[in-house]
Order: structure tokens, then sequence, then C-alpha cells
């Protein structure tokens, strides 16, 4: 079977064949309010210098977010989005690995991808006006997620028929407009969305189901689980205390056929996923 990529603006990623481990993304928030990190790296040193820490300790994407997306958080305003974004974007466009940036404004978009951005990670699956037009002039990848609702109310009363169903419905409609609008199919990947818009229960079967969602939708399937209420509701531990939980999960995604697992914890994650892919994946890999 001939090697898969993933087309991400100025690299072109290899994904992982069955058993090899997935690519690793870590993340890096600079927001004062992120959930699990919040104001830890928001000044740009800090920041700097965890990113320098992830590629040392084998990162293979950096996703850059500046607006927390944890429940019931309201938005901030373009202007201060980008004034977050744009010193570490150009701080960190030539260190040698792909730069992620999770945003859901075109506005934004178009400014990290002409400071150097490689993909965008998008929560609202490229629905804004104008989004996929702007993306289809450029070369970088583009992470589909699924949300119901919105950060500010997605936890209030999540309900489907079939989450898994329609879940990957609903990513098949977001990749045929992006297709549609001009943008290769090897330019994209998709996101289950766990924790946007879910109960403990809906993360369980996603979980379940990503081989099953990846299949059907014959894309890479990004895994965001790390330190997230679904590891604390499974293991009653608090954000603080989710790494061997958020270990487990990646695992899991990764046996489960996950091309990609977004993480806090880089230097852990590799060292687990080493271990398993040595263990389940081919001789000699």
């Amino acid at each position: 079977m001939s090697k898969k990529f993933l087309e991400c603006g100025r690299y072109r990623l290899p994904l992982p064949a069955s058993g090899e481990r997935p690519l690793i993304m870590g993340i890096l928030n600079v927001t004062p309010n992120s959930f699990s990190d919040g104001g830890h790296f928001y000044h740009l040193e800090a920041a700097l210098s965890h990113a320098e820490q992830m590629i040392a300790d084998g990162v293979d994407l950096i996703d850059i977010g500046a607006e927390s997306t944890r429940p019931g958080v309201a938005p901030i305003s373009v202007q201060e989005e980008l004034r977050r974004l744009m010193p570490i974007v150009y701080a960190l466009r030539d260190c040698g690995k792909p730069i992620s940036v999770d945003t859901n404004k075109p506005e934004v978009m178009r400014e990290v991808i002409e400071a150097g951005a490689d993909m965008i990670n998008d929560i609202n699956a490229f629905q804004a006006p104008g989004a996929l037009a702007l993306l289809a002039g450029h070369t970088s990848a583009l992470c589909i997620m699924h949300m119901q609702g919105n950060p500010q109310t997605m936890q209030q009363a999540p309900g489907y028929g079939n989450v898994s169903r329609e879940v990957t419905q609903f990513l098949q409609q977001r990749v045929d407009a992006a297709v549609s609008a001009g943008i290769a199919r090897a330019r994209l990947c998709i996101d289950p969305g766990f924790g946007f818009g879910k109960t403990q229960a809906h993360n369980v079967r996603l979980l379940r189901d990503v081989r099953q969602i990846a299949d059907a939708l014959d894309l890479p399937l990004l895994a965001g689980i790390s330190r997230k209420s679904m590891i604390g509701g499974l293991t009653g531990k608090a954000v603080e205390q989710r790494l061997a939980g958020s270990l487990g999960a990646a695992i899991a995604a990764a046996s489960l056929g996950a091309a990609i697992v977004r993480v806090h914890d880089v230097a852990e994650t590799v060292d687990a996923l080493t271990v398993w892919q040595a263990a389940t994946g081919p001789e000699n890999s």
C-alpha cells in the first residue's frame, strides 16, 4: 500500500499506516483562561520556551490557540486574537515544525497564513462566510471539527439520535463543501470534536467509533481528548491529575486508527506511543 500524506502548507506530513504511532500535535495556548493551562504560556517568552521544549520532546505539529473554547467562555475580538497570536506565529514559523492555528475567524486565518501558518484548526468547521474561499487560494491544511452549538451553550443539553452517525454526516457535508470550494482532499483532516457539545456517553461512543468515522470519510482523523472532562469523568481526577488518563486515551485513539493526537504532554505521549508501536506495530518500524 502506498504511503499517504497530509499536505500541510510548507510540509508534506506522512500519515501513519496501521500499527504506526499517530502524529503528535502539541497544544500551545496563549490565552489567560484556557481550561487546563490558562495563563501559563500567555507571555511570549514562556510560550516560546514551551514550544522549544515540545520540539525537543518530539512533537510533529504545534497548535497555537489564542481564544479559549472551554464551555461558557465568551468570544474575543479579531484584534485581541491577533494581538495574542501574531508574535508567537512570527517567532515559530521557522522552527522546523508545521504551525497550526486554532481559530474560527476568516480575518485571523488570512493574517496567520500570510505570516507562515501551515494549518488552520477550526472548531466551527469553516462555516464562517468567506472562510473556504479564502483558504482555497492557499496551501495550508484544514482540520474540520464537529461541534453542536457554540462554546457558550454547547454543554447545556447536547443531544443526538446516533452521535457517531450524525457527527460523520456533518463532517462529510463540510468536507464536500471544502472540496467544492476548490480545496484538495489531501489538505483535509477531520476531528469529531470530543467535548464540544457532547455528554460523557457521546464522547465514549465517538472514541469507540474512531475507525468507523475515519473510514467513512477516508480522511485522517485528529483526536483531541487530552485532559478534557471526558478523562475527568472516567477517572474522577481533576484537570491537573489527568496525565495517565490522557495517555490511555491517546493509546486508545491510536489503536483505533487516529492519524493525529492533539495533546498537552508531548514527551509522555511520545514515550507511551513508542512503546505501543513496538508492541503492536510492524516489525522494525
